[in-house]
């Protein structure tokens, strides 16, 4: 049976000895850390995001009340995680596009891997025409939904996006889709990010998805 593994989105307090409470909280509940990445770091305090192993027919709300049982931890959010663990993601993102070939083939290797590489459910790369929104590329699990309109494009920045907006489709509004986006050397063409069930995109996300876009954009040209 295989193992089962969670990325588990926590806020906790950045001082000393904090994260290793967390790990000894999860390790007492039989969770396995498999990797960390700092997502954000403020004042007083710090997102990370670990990929744990629950042991099989573990439940994984025995890590949501473990890390909370400890002082200054939320858990901002839990999801099954079917990535694979890569150090250098951005970067192998980059070779894959680049050897892709024509324009169109390097952008579906985008909307294929990003999801993966910026720890998302789906992408989309996306092109404003005069008969309106046409979806370029979108990964697997991008949703069938059209969108009508996009009253935020043109884009000139990355950017998270309203998505309780009028625009939003209702099926993603339901589902509690949390959106990004960037433009792709062209405010008309952009690269859409959507996260099913949250959380949020926290503003160093949004600004890596930036730099990430701005690096594929030089690469298309």
């Amino acid at each position: 049976m295989r193992v089962p593994s969670y990325l588990l989105r926590v806020q906790l307090d950045d001082r000393p000895g904090s994260l290793g409470s967390l790990a000894v909280a999860l390790g007492s509940v039989g969770a396995d850390i498999l990797s960390l990445d700092v997502v954000e770091r403020a004042s007083g305090y710090a997102i990370d995001d670990l990929v744990v192993d629950l042991p099989a027919g573990a439940m994984p709300d025995m890590l949501i009340t473990a890390a909370e049982a400890l002082k200054g931890v939320h858990v901002d959010s839990i999801r099954p995680h079917t990535g694979l663990l890569e150090a250098h993601r951005e970067l192998e993102l980059i070779d894959h596009i680049a050897a892709a070939g024509s324009k169109a083939a390097r952008l579906q290797v985008l909307a294929d891997e990003a999801p993966r590489v910026l720890r998302v459910g789906w992408c989309t790369v996306a092109r404003l025409t005069e008969e309106g929104l046409k979806r370029v590329a979108g990964s697997s699990g991008a949703p069938e939904t059209q969108v009508d309109s996009a009253p935020w494009l043109p884009l000139e920045h990355a950017a998270a996006l309203d998505a309780t907006a009028d625009w939003v489709p209702q099926l993603w509004r339901d589902m509690d889709t949390t959106l990004a986006a960037a433009p792709l050397g062209d405010p008309n063409t952009v690269v859409v990010l959507g996260r099913p069930g949250g959380p949020d995109f926290r503003p160093s996300e949004v600004a890596r998805l930036g730099y990430l876009a701005g690096i594929v954009a030089t690469i298309l040209r």
